[in-house]
């Protein structure tokens, strides 16, 4: 057993496929497919159901997939300690960000992070939190940056960054705006969510963490909202407000005095979450992604403070 078979059995277990995991690996199906019978011959036993439509790992199959997870996992976890030491700056950092926030804070963080380690490969994925989580809790991702509540936090490990507080936002046009009332804890006006009850709204798709968040709140205020758009954006839901469309719940992160026919108001109980890094529970923490941690924490204590 090398590497580069433990590679190989986790790649056809990701893409389902062994033509589509040999595109992926530079190889050809034929010769993919004689490397993983020679293993199977060596171990006396499958590791996938194979048929037309694709193939699955037998029970066989995800024993060895976990274990080769393990292996190469421990194999970089010893390589960045062993770097660490030696206070090398080469190596692989793969790092995700969420849709919208990670944009601005990678383009932000990057350039000072470049400066610190030039010869290090950072490889950046912009993924869901969801997709993060997985891609973590399968050694397929060194570190997240996500945004997420307290119950919707997996196993592993959690840094606290920041925290966001969700905005409501309407047409400056409608009416109801001018129900806001002054509130103590904000520089914002204070709207109940429960005054739009008849008002359409647009929210975030349902497999988005935002969406669990924005759906406690509707239930708290035993609210059923008036859905007319969902969308992976929350740029779309601020869109769509500009044009007198609907109102929507907004992370302060998009909070925009200047923009054209929309106001955002505090709500009463003004909910919050949390931004964080996340990295797999037992792994270890190497210098440079301790070192982009903190980049990404100065980057957010910068915007909280303006």
């Amino acid at each position: 057993m090398n590497l580069r078979e433990l590679e190989y059995v986790i790649k056809i277990a990701e893409e389902k496929s062994f033509t589509k995991a040999a595109e992926k690996l530079f190889l050809t199906p034929s010769a993919l497919n004689q490397q993983i019978s020679r293993i199977e011959k060596e171990l006396g036993i499958p590791l996938f159901y194979r048929s037309r439509t694709g193939c699955i790992p037998t029970e066989a199959g995800e024993i060895y997939i976990r274990s080769a997870q393990d292996m190469i996992r421990q194999k970089k976890q010893t390589y960045d300690q062993i770097q660490d030491m030696a206070n090398s700056q080469k190596g692989i950092l793969s790092v995700g960000f969420p849709p919208e926030h990670g944009t601005s804070m990678f383009t932000s963080v990057y350039p000072k992070f470049h400066t610190q380690y030039p010869q290090l490969s950072l490889r950046a994925y912009e993924n869901s939190v969801h997709q993060q989580q997985k891609l973590i809790a399968s050694g397929n991702l060194d570190l997240g940056f996500v945004t997420l509540l307290d119950w919707q936090k997996t196993s592993d490990e959690y840094l606290h960054i920041a925290k966001e507080e969700l905005l409501l936002a309407l047409p400056s046009s409608n009416p109801i705006c001018r129900k806001a009332v002054y509130s103590e804890r904000s520089s914002l006006r204070e709207l109940d969510l429960i005054l739009l009850k008849n008002e359409p709204f647009a929210l975030m798709y349902k497999e988005s963490t935002i969406y669990g968040w924005v759906d406690s709140i509707f239930r708290k205020c035993n609210m059923v909202p008036n859905v007319l758009f969902e969308t992976t954006r929350n740029i779309t839901i601020l869109n769509m407000i500009s044009h007198n469309l609907c109102c929507g719940l907004i992370p302060d992160f998009y909070y925009d005095p200047h923009l054209d026919n929309v106001s955002f108001f505090c709500l009463p109980e003004h909910p919050t979450w949390e931004i964080a890094a996340t990295y797999k529970k037992g792994s270890y923490l190497s210098k440079p992604a301790k070192a982009f941690i903190h980049l990404a924490s100065e980057y957010w204590n910068r915007r909280n403070s303006l």
